[in-house]
Protein backbone atom coordinates (compact mmCIF):
# COMPACT_ATOMS: atom_id res chain seq x y z
CA UNK A 1 0.00 0.00 0.00
CA UNK A 2 1.14 3.65 -0.65
CA UNK A 3 0.86 6.22 1.91
CA UNK A 4 -1.87 8.52 1.29
CA UNK A 5 -0.03 11.75 -0.28
CA UNK A 6 -2.54 14.67 -0.67
CA UNK A 7 -0.49 16.07 -3.91
CA UNK A 8 -1.54 13.24 -5.66
CA UNK A 9 -4.75 14.61 -6.03
CA UNK A 10 -5.86 15.00 -9.51
CA UNK A 11 -7.12 18.43 -10.33
CA UNK A 12 -10.00 18.75 -13.04
CA UNK A 13 -8.39 21.29 -15.18
CA UNK A 14 -5.42 18.87 -15.54
CA UNK A 15 -7.85 16.38 -17.60
CA UNK A 16 -10.93 18.68 -18.91
CA UNK A 17 -11.02 21.60 -20.84
CA UNK A 18 -12.33 25.06 -19.38
CA UNK A 19 -15.23 24.28 -21.76
CA UNK A 20 -15.83 20.50 -20.98
CA UNK A 21 -15.71 21.26 -17.25
CA UNK A 22 -18.70 23.49 -17.87
CA UNK A 23 -20.39 21.31 -19.45
CA UNK A 24 -20.40 18.52 -16.84
CA UNK A 25 -21.17 20.63 -14.21
CA UNK A 26 -24.26 22.22 -15.16
CA UNK A 27 -27.10 21.49 -13.05
CA UNK A 28 -31.03 21.57 -14.21
CA UNK A 29 -33.93 21.89 -12.39
CA UNK A 30 -36.00 19.63 -14.97
CA UNK A 31 -33.66 16.90 -14.76
CA UNK A 32 -33.42 16.61 -10.94
CA UNK A 33 -37.25 16.75 -10.96
CA UNK A 34 -37.04 13.55 -13.06
CA UNK A 35 -35.37 11.53 -11.28
CA UNK A 36 -37.12 12.05 -8.23
CA UNK A 37 -40.50 11.97 -10.35
CA UNK A 38 -39.34 8.55 -12.41
CA UNK A 39 -38.27 6.84 -8.45
CA UNK A 40 -41.15 7.66 -6.95
CA UNK A 41 -43.32 6.72 -10.11
CA UNK A 42 -41.40 3.44 -9.74
CA UNK A 43 -42.28 3.07 -6.12
CA UNK A 44 -46.05 4.03 -6.79
CA UNK A 45 -46.02 0.86 -9.21
CA UNK A 46 -44.45 -1.54 -7.16
CA UNK A 47 -47.74 -0.81 -5.16
CA UNK A 48 -50.04 -1.01 -7.73
CA UNK A 49 -48.62 -4.32 -8.89
CA UNK A 50 -48.53 -5.88 -5.54
CA UNK A 51 -52.30 -4.80 -5.39
CA UNK A 52 -53.73 -5.81 -8.30
CA UNK A 53 -51.69 -9.24 -8.29
CA UNK A 54 -51.30 -10.52 -4.94
CA UNK A 55 -48.86 -13.44 -4.19
CA UNK A 56 -46.05 -14.57 -2.61
CA UNK A 57 -43.90 -13.98 -5.73
CA UNK A 58 -45.17 -10.87 -6.37
CA UNK A 59 -44.31 -9.79 -2.80
CA UNK A 60 -40.95 -11.01 -3.38
CA UNK A 61 -40.51 -9.18 -6.58
CA UNK A 62 -41.94 -6.30 -5.24
CA UNK A 63 -39.64 -6.29 -2.38
CA UNK A 64 -36.39 -6.15 -5.02
CA UNK A 65 -37.56 -3.49 -7.16
CA UNK A 66 -38.02 -1.31 -3.67
CA UNK A 67 -34.75 -1.96 -2.28
CA UNK A 68 -33.54 -0.28 -5.38
CA UNK A 69 -35.55 2.31 -5.33
CA UNK A 70 -34.51 3.11 -2.11
CA UNK A 71 -31.38 2.79 -2.91
CA UNK A 72 -32.28 5.37 -5.61
CA UNK A 73 -33.64 7.74 -2.98
CA UNK A 74 -29.95 7.79 -0.96
CA UNK A 75 -28.10 8.61 -4.27
CA UNK A 76 -30.50 11.10 -5.15
CA UNK A 77 -30.12 12.47 -1.60
CA UNK A 78 -26.40 11.96 -1.79
CA UNK A 79 -26.71 14.37 -5.10
CA UNK A 80 -28.60 16.99 -2.98
CA UNK A 81 -25.62 16.89 -0.48
CA UNK A 82 -23.36 18.20 -3.48
CA UNK A 83 -25.72 19.98 -4.41
CA UNK A 84 -26.62 18.72 -7.53
CA UNK A 85 -30.04 17.13 -7.18
CA UNK A 86 -31.61 20.67 -8.25
CA UNK A 87 -29.97 24.01 -9.65
CA UNK A 88 -32.09 25.87 -7.72
CA UNK A 89 -30.57 26.04 -3.75
CA UNK A 90 -34.34 25.49 -2.04
CA UNK A 91 -35.43 22.76 -4.40
CA UNK A 92 -32.46 20.86 -4.00
CA UNK A 93 -32.50 21.58 0.82
CA UNK A 94 -36.50 20.48 0.37
CA UNK A 95 -36.51 17.98 -1.89
CA UNK A 96 -33.54 16.46 -1.25
CA UNK A 97 -34.29 15.98 2.28
CA UNK A 98 -37.86 15.91 2.53
CA UNK A 99 -38.32 13.25 -0.71
CA UNK A 100 -35.55 11.24 -0.95
CA UNK A 101 -33.42 11.41 2.41
CA UNK A 102 -36.23 11.64 5.15
CA UNK A 103 -38.39 8.90 3.85
CA UNK A 104 -35.06 6.09 4.15
CA UNK A 105 -34.23 7.53 7.64
CA UNK A 106 -32.00 10.09 6.58
CA UNK A 107 -30.91 13.65 6.51
CA UNK A 108 -28.91 16.00 4.05
CA UNK A 109 -27.96 18.64 6.62
CA UNK A 110 -25.81 15.83 8.71
CA UNK A 111 -25.18 13.17 5.99
CA UNK A 112 -23.72 16.56 4.02
CA UNK A 113 -21.40 17.67 6.85
CA UNK A 114 -20.36 13.58 6.96
CA UNK A 115 -19.84 12.94 3.43
CA UNK A 116 -17.76 15.83 2.13
CA UNK A 117 -14.98 14.47 4.87
CA UNK A 118 -15.18 11.27 3.43
CA UNK A 119 -14.08 12.73 0.13
CA UNK A 120 -11.16 15.41 1.47
CA UNK A 121 -9.84 12.25 3.17
CA UNK A 122 -10.43 9.08 0.87
CA UNK A 123 -7.80 6.62 1.04
CA UNK A 124 -6.62 7.79 4.10
CA UNK A 125 -6.69 6.81 7.36
CA UNK A 126 -9.05 9.77 8.62
CA UNK A 127 -11.49 8.50 6.12
CA UNK A 128 -14.69 8.40 7.78
CA UNK A 129 -15.97 5.56 5.71
CA UNK A 130 -12.96 3.55 5.90
CA UNK A 131 -14.84 1.09 8.10
CA UNK A 132 -17.03 0.01 5.59
CA UNK A 133 -14.28 -1.35 3.23
CA UNK A 134 -11.77 -1.81 5.50
CA UNK A 135 -12.49 -5.96 5.64
CA UNK A 136 -12.18 -6.73 2.53
CA UNK A 137 -11.08 -8.36 0.50
CA UNK A 138 -12.23 -11.28 2.82
CA UNK A 139 -13.41 -15.41 2.11
CA UNK A 140 -16.25 -15.99 0.13
CA UNK A 141 -18.25 -18.17 3.03
CA UNK A 142 -17.53 -14.16 5.41
CA UNK A 143 -19.41 -12.31 2.23
CA UNK A 144 -22.08 -15.16 1.96
CA UNK A 145 -22.85 -15.04 5.96
CA UNK A 146 -22.94 -10.62 5.28
CA UNK A 147 -25.56 -11.41 2.53
CA UNK A 148 -27.52 -14.11 4.44
CA UNK A 149 -27.26 -11.26 7.55
CA UNK A 150 -28.31 -8.24 5.24
CA UNK A 151 -31.28 -10.73 3.78
CA UNK A 152 -32.35 -12.02 7.20
CA UNK A 153 -33.01 -8.15 8.87
CA UNK A 154 -30.23 -8.30 11.19
CA UNK A 155 -28.04 -5.79 9.14
CA UNK A 156 -30.98 -3.48 9.34
CA UNK A 157 -31.69 -4.23 13.25
CA UNK A 158 -27.87 -3.17 13.99
CA UNK A 159 -28.26 -0.22 11.43
CA UNK A 160 -31.69 1.11 13.14
CA UNK A 161 -30.45 0.80 16.58
CA UNK A 162 -27.78 2.83 15.62
CA UNK A 163 -29.92 5.33 14.15
CA UNK A 164 -32.08 5.61 17.28
CA UNK A 165 -29.06 6.24 19.46
CA UNK A 166 -27.81 8.92 16.99
CA UNK A 167 -30.75 10.62 16.61
CA UNK A 168 -31.05 11.16 20.50
CA UNK A 169 -27.41 12.62 20.78
CA UNK A 170 -25.59 9.35 22.36
CA UNK A 171 -23.41 8.61 19.42
CA UNK A 172 -22.14 10.87 16.80
CA UNK A 173 -23.78 10.73 13.27
CA UNK A 174 -22.08 8.72 10.48
CA UNK A 175 -23.21 5.84 8.06
CA UNK A 176 -20.11 4.22 8.19
CA UNK A 177 -19.87 0.74 10.48
CA UNK A 178 -18.52 2.19 13.77
CA UNK A 179 -19.56 4.69 15.61
CA UNK A 180 -17.84 7.04 18.52
CA UNK A 181 -19.83 8.24 21.19
CA UNK A 182 -20.60 11.53 22.28
CA UNK A 183 -20.13 12.92 25.63
CA UNK A 184 -22.66 12.90 27.89
CA UNK A 185 -22.11 16.95 28.86
CA UNK A 186 -24.67 17.15 31.64
CA UNK A 187 -27.32 16.54 29.37
CA UNK A 188 -30.97 15.30 30.52
CA UNK A 189 -32.90 12.39 29.49
CA UNK A 190 -35.08 15.03 28.23
CA UNK A 191 -32.48 16.60 26.31
CA UNK A 192 -32.05 13.18 24.79
CA UNK A 193 -36.41 13.16 23.81
CA UNK A 194 -35.67 16.43 22.26
CA UNK A 195 -33.11 15.88 20.01
CA UNK A 196 -34.32 12.33 19.17
CA UNK A 197 -38.24 14.15 18.61
CA UNK A 198 -36.52 16.93 16.42
CA UNK A 199 -34.53 14.25 13.94
CA UNK A 200 -37.20 11.65 13.70
CA UNK A 201 -40.35 13.40 13.70
CA UNK A 202 -39.56 14.23 9.36
CA UNK A 203 -39.19 10.58 9.03
CA UNK A 204 -41.86 9.74 10.35
CA UNK A 205 -43.87 12.19 9.23
CA UNK A 206 -43.30 11.10 5.80
CA UNK A 207 -43.66 7.50 5.77
CA UNK A 208 -46.69 8.40 8.02
CA UNK A 209 -47.94 10.13 5.17
CA UNK A 210 -46.96 7.53 2.58
CA UNK A 211 -48.98 4.89 4.57
CA UNK A 212 -51.87 7.06 4.49
CA UNK A 213 -51.64 7.20 0.85
CA UNK A 214 -51.96 3.53 0.70
CA UNK A 215 -54.54 3.08 3.52
CA UNK A 216 -57.10 5.70 1.63
CA UNK A 217 -56.24 3.86 -1.35
CA UNK A 218 -57.74 0.67 0.39
CA UNK A 219 -54.29 -1.10 0.24
CA UNK A 220 -52.70 -0.07 2.89
CA UNK A 221 -51.12 -3.42 3.43
CA UNK A 222 -49.07 -3.11 0.33
CA UNK A 223 -46.65 -0.75 2.81
CA UNK A 224 -45.49 -3.88 4.22
CA UNK A 225 -43.29 -4.58 1.03
CA UNK A 226 -41.60 -0.76 1.85
CA UNK A 227 -40.53 -1.67 5.32
CA UNK A 228 -39.79 -5.87 3.91
CA UNK A 229 -37.47 -3.86 1.29
CA UNK A 230 -35.90 -1.46 3.66
CA UNK A 231 -35.03 -4.46 6.24
CA UNK A 232 -33.98 -6.98 3.74
CA UNK A 233 -32.84 -5.82 0.26
CA UNK A 234 -32.07 -2.33 0.72
CA UNK A 235 -29.42 -3.23 3.10
CA UNK A 236 -27.41 -6.21 0.79
CA UNK A 237 -27.81 -3.60 -1.97
CA UNK A 238 -25.95 -0.76 0.06
CA UNK A 239 -23.30 -3.39 1.11
CA UNK A 240 -22.95 -3.88 -2.31
CA UNK A 241 -22.56 -0.56 -3.98
CA UNK A 242 -20.03 0.01 -0.72
CA UNK A 243 -18.05 -2.45 -1.82
CA UNK A 244 -17.91 -1.32 -5.27
CA UNK A 245 -16.79 2.22 -4.92
CA UNK A 246 -14.01 1.58 -2.64
CA UNK A 247 -13.17 -1.86 -1.36
CA UNK A 248 -9.92 -3.61 -2.56
CA UNK A 249 -8.24 -0.33 -3.67
CA UNK A 250 -5.54 1.14 -3.06
CA UNK A 251 -4.80 3.38 0.60
CA UNK A 252 -3.75 5.70 -1.36
CA UNK A 253 -4.96 9.62 -2.10
CA UNK A 254 -4.63 9.25 -5.75
CA UNK A 255 -8.22 9.01 -6.99
CA UNK A 256 -7.63 6.88 -10.01
CA UNK A 257 -6.61 3.85 -7.46
CA UNK A 258 -8.55 4.17 -4.66
CA UNK A 259 -12.02 4.55 -6.20
CA UNK A 260 -13.59 2.16 -8.69
CA UNK A 261 -15.81 2.57 -11.55
CA UNK A 262 -18.00 -0.48 -12.26
CA UNK A 263 -20.09 -1.67 -15.52
CA UNK A 264 -23.72 -2.01 -14.89
CA UNK A 265 -26.06 -3.77 -16.55
CA UNK A 266 -30.05 -3.66 -16.54
CA UNK A 267 -30.31 -5.74 -13.64
CA UNK A 268 -27.43 -3.98 -11.60
CA UNK A 269 -28.87 -0.47 -12.20
CA UNK A 270 -32.54 -2.03 -11.22
CA UNK A 271 -30.67 -2.96 -7.93
CA UNK A 272 -27.21 -2.05 -6.55
CA UNK A 273 -26.35 0.74 -9.24
CA UNK A 274 -29.43 3.23 -9.71
CA UNK A 275 -28.73 7.02 -10.64
CA UNK A 276 -25.07 5.99 -12.24
CA UNK A 277 -23.71 5.66 -8.99
CA UNK A 278 -21.78 3.08 -10.80
CA UNK A 279 -19.44 6.12 -11.97
CA UNK A 280 -17.60 6.64 -8.75
CA UNK A 281 -14.44 7.10 -10.04
CA UNK A 282 -15.29 9.78 -12.08
CA UNK A 283 -17.68 11.51 -9.23
CA UNK A 284 -14.05 11.34 -6.98
CA UNK A 285 -12.28 12.95 -9.89
CA UNK A 286 -15.13 16.12 -10.32
CA UNK A 287 -17.82 15.57 -7.24
CA UNK A 288 -19.20 18.66 -8.82
CA UNK A 289 -20.25 17.01 -11.74
CA UNK A 290 -24.74 15.67 -11.54
CA UNK A 291 -24.82 12.21 -11.57
CA UNK A 292 -26.73 12.18 -15.40
CA UNK A 293 -23.56 13.51 -16.51
CA UNK A 294 -21.10 10.94 -15.11
CA UNK A 295 -21.39 8.78 -18.33
CA UNK A 296 -20.69 11.43 -20.35
CA UNK A 297 -17.48 12.32 -18.15
CA UNK A 298 -16.51 8.21 -18.13
CA UNK A 299 -16.47 8.38 -22.18
CA UNK A 300 -14.07 11.87 -21.99
CA UNK A 301 -11.90 9.92 -19.71
CA UNK A 302 -11.85 6.83 -21.81
CA UNK A 303 -10.92 8.78 -24.83
CA UNK A 304 -8.04 10.40 -23.21
CA UNK A 305 -7.06 7.31 -21.80
CA UNK A 306 -7.11 8.03 -18.27
CA UNK A 307 -9.15 5.18 -16.85
CA UNK A 308 -9.69 1.47 -18.25
CA UNK A 309 -13.16 -0.13 -19.58
CA UNK A 310 -14.37 -1.04 -15.90
CA UNK A 311 -15.18 -4.78 -14.66
CA UNK A 312 -18.31 -5.80 -13.81
CA UNK A 313 -20.21 -6.15 -10.14
CA UNK A 314 -19.13 -10.07 -10.59
CA UNK A 315 -15.84 -9.37 -11.17
CA UNK A 316 -16.04 -6.89 -7.80
CA UNK A 317 -17.59 -9.81 -5.52
CA UNK A 318 -15.34 -12.36 -6.94
CA UNK A 319 -12.06 -9.40 -5.56
CA UNK A 320 -13.95 -9.01 -3.07
CA UNK A 321 -14.18 -12.74 -1.56
CA UNK A 322 -10.66 -13.73 -3.08
CA UNK A 323 -9.50 -14.67 0.57
CA UNK A 324 -10.25 -17.81 0.24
Amino acid sequence: MNDANPTARLRPRDLFTPEQIAQLTARSDLRGAWMVLSTWATIAACFAVLAIWPSVWTFLAVVVVLGGRQLALAILAHEAAHRLLFRTPQLNEWIGDGLCARPIWNDVPRYRQHHLRHHTQTGTEADPDLSLVAPFPTTRRSLVKKALRDLSGQTAVRRIGAQVLMDIGVFDYTVAATVTRRPRGGRRWTDYALEGLRNMTPMLAVNAALFGVLHALGIGWTFWAWIAAYMTTFSLFIRIRSIAEHACMERSADMLRNTRTTRAGWLARLTVAPMNVNYHQEHHLMASVPCYRLPQMHRLLRANGIVDAPGSYLDVMRAAGARG
